[in-house]
């Protein structure tokens, strides 16, 4: 297993099985499935992975863990694709108390059952779990982009485990060309946009925040100086519906191809104007 941080390694999966995220989302190099344990004098396991991958995943907690069991499940949120082995989790480890929001709970029960969790510690805004030398502190991140999402920060490696935030399209195992930017901004714009002003809450909470690490549900870490500085910056422009660079998007849909010739036409002119980019959009068949 890949350390990440001292004590903290990691126990996902990647899906080169999905086509659709989510149903609708193109995934050309797959997705990743993030999952952690912090293994110290208590040990937890943040979020768990896609139900297709239980198996690996389980595998990969109990090859981490050298014969040690979990005391904690920390769930950051209950969406399924991080949600979907809470389950078979704790028919392994049936000890472990499940450490998540008041709401998240509501969800689980409905997901799984009310006899779900028969274990378990409701966290708010400003809790700690003391795991020995890591400390977690929680922070509420409703509608980023589900009511009940949580993250996490471990004030001793100053680590923000962020659940969906500053994730991006494909699996860890594919490097994409285009670095981290284009599937970071098509994921945000199409799973979260709509919740800009919920985004901009977080970023000021993280902003009182010592951060030297990021470990986000989806996608590579963020490990450096320079990395954090970008997809925060990257992430505060777009929640706050921001210009990201100069130019102007046309989007059209044609029937017989008038539409079309206008959009087009239109595209000219501002190029003729200066726009410094223009870019046109065939909404039936781009994506």
């Amino acid at each position: 297993m890949t350390e990440v941080a001292d004590g903290v390694l990691y126990v996902g999966v990647d899906d080169h099985e999905v086509d659709l995220f989510e149903g609708q989302y193109v995934v050309p190099r797959g997705m990743a499935y993030n999952s952690y344990a912090i293994v110290d004098a208590k040990v937890a396991v943040t979020d768990t992975v896609d139900r297709n991958f239980g198996e690996k995943w389980l595998a990969n907690i109990a090859e981490a863990l050298a014969g040690r069991k979990p005391d904690y499940l920390v769930v950051h949120h209950m969406e399924p694709d991080h949600a979907g082995n809470i389950d078979r989790f704790l028919a392994a480890y049936p000890d472990a108390t499940v450490v998540a929001s008041a709401m998240a709970f509501k969800y689980m029960e409905q997901f799984f059952g009310a006899a779900v969790a028969p274990k378990r510690q409701v966290v708010k805004e400003g809790d700690v779990l003391d795991l020995g030398k890591h400390k977690l502190a929680f922070v509420s991140a409703p509608m980023v982009h589900w009511p009940e999402v949580i993250v996490t920060y471990d004030t001793t490696d100053k680590i923000l485990f962020s659940a969906d935030g500053f994730g991006k399209f494909g699996a860890l195992d594919r490097e994409d060309p285009e670095g981290w930017d284009c599937e970071a901004r098509r994921y945000y714009i199409g799973i979260v946009g709509k919740f800009g002003p919920q985004v901009q809450a977080l970023l000021k909470k993280a902003a009182g925040l010592e951060i030297r690490k990021i470990l986000p549900l989806h996608g590579p870490i963020h490990d450096t100086p320079e990395m954090i500085a970008h997809v925060v910056k990257q992430y505060d422009t777009w929640s706050s519906y921001a210009v990201e660079s100069p130019g102007i998007c046309i989007a059209y849909t044609s029937v017989y191809g008038h539409t079309k010739a206008a959009a087009l036409k239109l595209a000219e002119i501002l190029r003729a104007k200066g726009c410094p980019k223009v870019a046109v959009s065939d909404l039936a068949r781009d994506d």
